[in-house]
């Protein structure tokens, strides 16, 4: 009797892999923080919010560290999202200073802050030469000074990416980006989550949520992110409610580690139709990024998968959302469209035990939607798993007023 011939495993597409940083994880690895910085020098610039790290016990206990290895520093403080004309400001104020190095420490403006004038220190000129949708868009030549990050919250995964985002309120909110921005070292420590209130735990985590399902869905990913999205999917599924409701040392470095993976995924894969909605909102209205993200990833992931159902049911994107589903309900046998179906339930289940605000609430109407969506179409747009029309991100918008 012939035994039956093998099935040959499917064929591993070709992928590439960007830059990325020399990552330090877990609790305490800020104390690795002075060493690393003083390897590039004794003369840094600290780039952080207005408050809540500088008033922490963990500020204190660096800065005595730092001063041991005899180094010393400016301190630009970061109140709101970044504009260009605080970059070029700051730049001009502090070039010519000779940093060995930039430390960002903070959340993700503090970050994206850091690293836009890391990449200009230098070369001096102003931010709007390269931001994308704005100037002349000029190839960025460098050089950067070397850029360390330190993430004090769990969500944008600006730590492994290599773009800044920059807005104008009421104009635009766009990305300037080179892989020569991307951080030498992301230094990731979950106890500095320890101080977020439980409002920013879950905006944040929304956000890097929806950074790595995008991120599996989309028309970029690769086997390798698809490995790190599922891990950090998992992640959140299993720590954003406990750690909302009640923090503790494992939730936050589930969530930790789940940002570090959305921004290392969404950085080789691009993200899709949430983030592609969330642009305009905060750049014309007063919305978070993160309750952007938040409040619309279950409308348009229902919006995603009808749409791919009723013209591109081959896609793979499908089997991935059912995949994701089944992961959630704990049910293998699940089948496609049930499963799919839960992970929807799911998301917004957590809509609302997040208490994530309406659009309303920063004073979105309907009249708005189509100014919304006009300006929708960056660069996230293009790798959604599906081209979503007009009327289906009207529809989605006006689903969360």
């Amino acid at each position: 009797m012939s035994l039956p011939a093998a099935i040959a495993p499917p064929a591993i597409v070709p992928f590439s892999i960007a830059r990325l940083p020399r990552i330090e994880f877990g609790a305490g690895a800020l104390r690795k923080l002075p060493a690393i910085a003083a390897g590039y020098g004794r003369r840094l610039l600290l780039v952080t919010g207005a408050q809540s790290f500088l008033d922490s016990p963990h500020a204190a206990e660096l800065f005595d560290a730092l001063r041991q290895r005899g180094c010393d520093w400016e301190t630009v403080t970061v109140a709101a999202e970044p504009a260009p004309s605080f970059i070029d400001a700051t730049v001009a104020a502090l070039r010519g200073q000779d940093f060995a190095a930039v430390l960002g420490i903070g959340g993700g403006s503090a970050l994206d802050s850091a690293k836009a004038i890391a990449g200009l220190l230098q070369p001096g000129n102003s931010v709007l030469d390269h931001l994308e949708g704005v100037g002349p868009e000029l190839p960025y030549a460098g050089p950067a000074t070397p850029f360390i990050a330190v993430p004090t919250t769990a969500g944008t995964g600006s730590e492994a990416t290599k773009n800044a985002v920059l807005s104008v309120a009421g104009r635009y909110k766009k990305s300037f980006r080179d892989e020569k921005l991307v951080a030498e070292w992301a230094i990731v420590d979950p106890d500095l989550l320890a101080s977020c209130p439980p409002a920013l735990l879950a905006a944040d985590g929304m956000d890097a949520f929806t950074q790595l399902l995008e991120s599996f869905v989309s028309t970029r990913s690769n086997p390798l992110t698809d490995a790190l999205a599922r891990s950090g999917i998992m992640a959140v599924k299993d720590s954003l409610l406990s750690l909302y409701a009640e923090q503790s040392a494992s939730a936050r470095e589930r969530m930790a580690y789940a940002a570090l993976l959305s921004g290392i995924c969404l950085a080789q894969t691009g993200l899709g139709a949430v983030h592609g909605l969330a642009a305009p909102l905060g750049a014309f209205f007063p919305v978070p990024h993160g309750v952007a993200c938040g409040t619309l990833v279950a409308a348009t992931t229902a919006a995603n998968i009808a749409a791919l159902k009723e013209r591109f049911p081959d896609s793979p994107a499908l089997p991935k959302y059912a995949e994701i589903g089944r992961r959630f309900a704990m049910q293998k046998g699940l089948n496609g469209d049930d499963a799919r179906a839960f992970l929807v339930a799911t998301l917004r289940e957590w809509e609302a035990r997040l208490a994530l605000p309406r659009l309303a609430a920063y004073g979105i109407a309907a009249g708005d939607l189509p100014r919304i969506v006009a300006h929708s179409r960056g660069s996230s747009m293009r790798t959604n798993p599906v081209a979503l029309a007009d009327a289906e991100l009207t529809a989605i918008l006006a689903e969360r007023i």
